[in-house]
Order: C-alpha cells, then sequence, then structure tokens
C-alpha cells in the first residue's frame, strides 16, 4: 500500500469523507498484517495519551486531537468503542485504522465491547455500513478487522490500559497474554469480561446488571495490581460527566471521551496525558463547536439509538 495513497485517504477521512469500498478492503488487509503481530497485551512506552470511548462523535475525534495533539506528533492509546450510537462510526473507525497502518508505533487501539458483529447490528454501525455504501461489504471488512485488535495495553510496565475491567478467571497478564483474541468476542469468559466489566464500591466480584461481564471492588485490584507489579489500571466503558473519575485511593481511572454523548448528555470528556509512569495529567474538551460539525440529513426519523 503506497504511503501517498494512505495520506491522500486519511485526509479524505479527517475531511469526514468516507474511502471507496475497494480502498476499505486494502486498508483493512494491511492493518489486519499489523495488528495480528501485536501481543493481546500490547507493551507502549510513554509519554502516551490514554482516550476512551468515541462512539462514532467524529467532530469530537476531531477536537480531541486538536487538543492534545495531532498523530504522529504525539503517540495515543484508545480503550475501545470507536463505533455505535454516533452519526460517523464509518469514519471515526476508518481514521483510526488507517492512521495505525500509517503510524504504526504511534497509535493503539484497543478492543472494546462495542467492536463486535452482534453489537454493531443493534447500535447503528452495521446500519450507516449499510447508507454509505449501499451493502454490508464494509461492516464484514471493519467486524473482520475487530476481530484483531488488542485485548489491553501496558504502558511503562507500571500502567494497565483495558476497555471494561478485570476478570475473576485472570490473575495475571501472562494468561491475558494466552487468550485466543481471534474471534467474535464470546457471551461470558475471560475475553467477555475485560469488555465488560465494571468496577464498583463493593467487595470482592458481584454480578453485572449489564448481563455480561462482572463488577468488582477495590481489594480484586489492589490484587491484580501487586501480582503484575503494576501501579494504575485505566479503563473507559462507562459514561463519566466530568470526563475522568479515579476510584480505589487512585489506583483505578474510568476515561471517558465522548463529550455531550450521544448528543444530548451534557458531559465532558478527557484524555489522560502520561509523560511517565509517574507524571500525568488529564486535558478536558468540551464537544466541537456546532460550526465545525455536520449532522447528517436523514430521509426518516433519527435511528432508536440517537434517540
Amino acid at each position: 500500500m503506497a504511503t501517498s495513497d494512505l495520506d491522500r485517504q486519511i485526509e479524505m477521512l479527517r475531511r469526514c469523507e468516507y474511502i471507496k469500498e475497494s480502498e476499505v478492503k486494502t486498508l483493512c488487509s494491511k492493518a489486519r498484517e499489523i495488528l495480528v503481530e501485536e501481543s493481546n497485551v500490547q507493551r507502549v512506552d510513554a509519554p502516551v495519551t490514554i482516550c476512551g470511548d468515541i462512539h462514532g462523535q467524529f467532530y469530537d475525534l476531531i477536537e480531541l486531537f486538536n487538543v492534545c495533539g495531532q498523530v504522529p506528533d504525539t503517540n495515543y492509546v484508545f480503550m475501545g468503542d470507536f463505533v455505535d450510537r454516533g452519526y460517523y462510526s464509518v469514519e471515526t473507525f476508518l481514521l483510526l485504522l488507517a492512521l495505525k497502518v500509517r503510524y504504526p508505533t504511534r497509535i493503539t487501539l484497543i478492543r472494546g465491547n462495542h467492536e463486535s458483529r452482534q453489537i454493531t447490528q443493534v447500535y447503528g454501525f452495521y446500519d450507516e455500513c449499510l447508507r454509505k455504501y449501499g451493502s454490508t461489504h464494509v461492516w464484514r471488512l471493519c467486524t473482520d478487522t475487530f476481530d484483531y485488535l488488542c485485548l489491553a495495553a501496558v504502558i511503562g510496565d507500571q500502567f494497565l490500559c483495558v476497555h471494561g475491567g478485570l476478570s475473576p478467571t485472570l490473575d495475571t497478564l501472562e494468561q491475558i497474554r494466552e487468550l485466543q483474541r481471534v474471534q467474535e468476542p464470546p457471551h461470558e469468559g475471560p475475553m467477555c469480561d475485560l469488555m465488560w466489566s465494571d468496577p464498583d464500591d463493593i467487595h470482592g466480584w458481584g454480578i453485572s446488571a449489564r448481563g455480561a461481564g462482572y463488577v468488582f471492588g477495590g481489594d480484586i485490584v489492589q490484587q491484580f495490581l501487586h501480582a503484575n507489579d503494576l501501579r494504575k489500571i485505566a479503563r473507559s466503558h462507562q459514561l463519566v460527566m466530568e470526563g475522568h473519575k479515579w476510584m480505589f485511593d487512585e489506583r483505578l481511572v474510568t476515561v471517558w471521551s465522548a463529550p455531550n454523548y450521544c448528543y444530548r448528555c451534557g458531559n465532558v470528556a478527557s484524555a489522560l496525558e502520561l509523560e511517565s509512569a509517574f507524571e500525568q495529567r488529564f486535558q478536558t474538551f468540551e464537544a466541537a463547536p456546532p460550526k465545525f460539525r455536520l449532522v447528517p440529513n436523514f430521509s426518516q426519523r433519527s435511528p432508536d439509538y440517537f434517540l
């Protein structure tokens, strides 16, 4: 894949213009070649900026880059949920994927629970692909690529990044590394838990109201960090009105990067900048101003996942 072609596609996607189906096919093929070489737990060096859910809010992703820095000048870890619910999941995921192919060591993409065939058929990405390309081919190309995304990242041997949380069947990073990730996420088990679980003010493990994954307390976090010689966990998966939220004596932080979520929640967003394992700060940002964003013209009523 020629660098000039890739740069042209990146510029088109930055303008929120979707690329041709044939180009998506080539891009996804090249991305899978890169992603298959990555570990389930990808090692990343600081400095790096950690981002939470994006959910197809393309213009807010552009705002994030404007606030935190452009790739490749800034290194990024995105903790999943690139698609669904927002208006521009196609352009959002393909831009991040194109940046991954162009600058493989500068951006790390972790799989979220919405990077799934089943979930995307309910919450918007499938319908968007069908509307924009006239078939399901692009959706299939993207969801096949989801299977290759890593499950977690460790920054500087100190900071674990994961979309959802921990699992009662995973005590060590090595156990995460040994999982078979190239598949549709199962409805239960360790891979499912990494994408679906949530922290809670409880002791031990509890049943999740989500119907997948578990809830876990500060004692579980402390045990996992100690067993793996880690200091902190960063995750996303839950809307936080202030953009980020510390729990368990600042051992775990939820980072949320979709401002005014679903275009109605009124929340701010944030990204966590790690200069080193011991030096960190949050960049908080609001939704991109209306004059810098376009809203699709739906011929019929808005789909339910926008309401």
